[in-house]
């Protein structure tokens, strides 16, 4: 008999595959799901108290009931996060009038010109801005952005920096990946000598600021650089046992980046009429644990890694320090 695994910190819920961007990098747009076959709140009461939870798409305010599964979700975690595009202005900021403590990332690939191209919408930089923008003006402490570096936008990464420095946003990264998350496969950096170039100006802009949390994100996007060069993982990957992913079906994945060509394994469903703690430590979860241990892929995404990170923060604390003395004698 399998001894009971700690139960995790750190959810992801893929509220819907709804969504009215037209990415090029994600093929969520032409998969949606069907509204009434979507997780309801209700069904998240069965998840256990966590650290931090995610709300994501799809485009999560496509969701009449997104108010509802916040409320239920803040009493299970004490930081809740929502993944957007930004579009839908008056929704979010009406989230953010009832839940001053919520966090709002709004996904932007890069400048006007870039991020439309991109993200298939002639007003989705502005739009997204301007959502930023009113929460900002709210006072919403939580608040910033997320750039997916793919073969076309590394080039504004260090702009996209500085425009979010102006105003405080949060600045986070990732590389475009596949995975049934993305309905994706056929992603591949092909300007891997670039992208990792841009995201080295980025990571010496962040060791030279004063927040230490810039200088962990720094670390995070040497992993990323990592990563697009095919090394392995600078940690260990432990999807499925400090974090997991909700479908919109209720599935419980380790993560988002699964492939079936590789391995796609379900940990159970949240509406199996199990307990949390049984599916947790049921048969299929302990298989997956172990699949997530030997996985092929070396994915480099923040959800995963950042309850990592904060694990072993003793294997990354000497890069951090180590790098900071660094950058105090670089030119800007």
């Amino acid at each position: 008999m399998h001894s009971k695994a700690a139960l995790p910190t750190d959810v992801s819920v893929i509220t819907t595959y709804r969504c009215q961007m037209r990415c090029k990098m994600c093929g969520i747009w032409e998969n949606p799901t069907e509204p009434e076959k979507e997780i309801k709140a209700k069904e998240l009461e069965i998840l256990p108290k966590l650290k931090f939870a995610n709300i994501t798409g799809g485009e999560p305010f496509l969701r009449d009931d997104l108010e509802e599964i916040v409320e239920v979700l803040y009493t299970k975690a004490s930081r809740i996060v929502i993944s957007t595009s930004g579009y839908w202005t008056e929704k979010t900021v009406k989230m953010a009038e009832r839940f001053s403590d919520i966090g709002i990332r709004v996904s932007i690939e890069g400048m006007e010109q870039t991020n439309n191209f991109l993200r298939g919408r002639e007003d989705g930089y502005e739009r997204g801005l301007k959502t930023l923008k009113l929460l900002h003006e709210m006072g919403i402490k939580d608040i910033g952005f997320g750039q997916t570096l793919s073969n076309h936008n590394s080039n504004d990464l260090i702009p996209l920096y500085e425009l979010g420095k102006t105003m405080n946003f949060e600045f986070a990264t990732a590389a475009f990946h596949n995975g049934y998350y993305f309905h994706k496969f056929d992603n591949q950096i092909s300007n891997k000598e670039e992208l990792c170039k841009n995201i080295g100006k980025l990571i010496n802009r962040l060791l030279k600021e004063k927040k230490p949390k810039s200088w962990f994100r720094a670390y995070f996007n040497y992993g990323l650089i990592n990563y697009i060069k095919g090394n392995k993982r600078l940690l260990p990957c432990e999807a499925g046992t400090a974090n997991f992913f909700i479908d919109p079906y209720g599935e419980i994945y380790p993560c988002n980046a699964l492939e079936e060509k590789h391995w796609k394994k379900s940990m159970g469903n949240i509406k199996s009429g199990k307990s949390f703690e049984d599916i947790w430590n049921s048969k299929e979860a302990c298989e997956v644990r172990k699949c997530a241990l030997n996985c092929p892929k070396n994915c480099w995404m923040m959800g995963t890694v950042a309850p990592v990170m904060k694990k072993h923060i003793w294997k990354v604390i000497p890069w951090v320090a180590r790098n900071k003395a660094k950058s105090l004698f670089m030119r800007n």
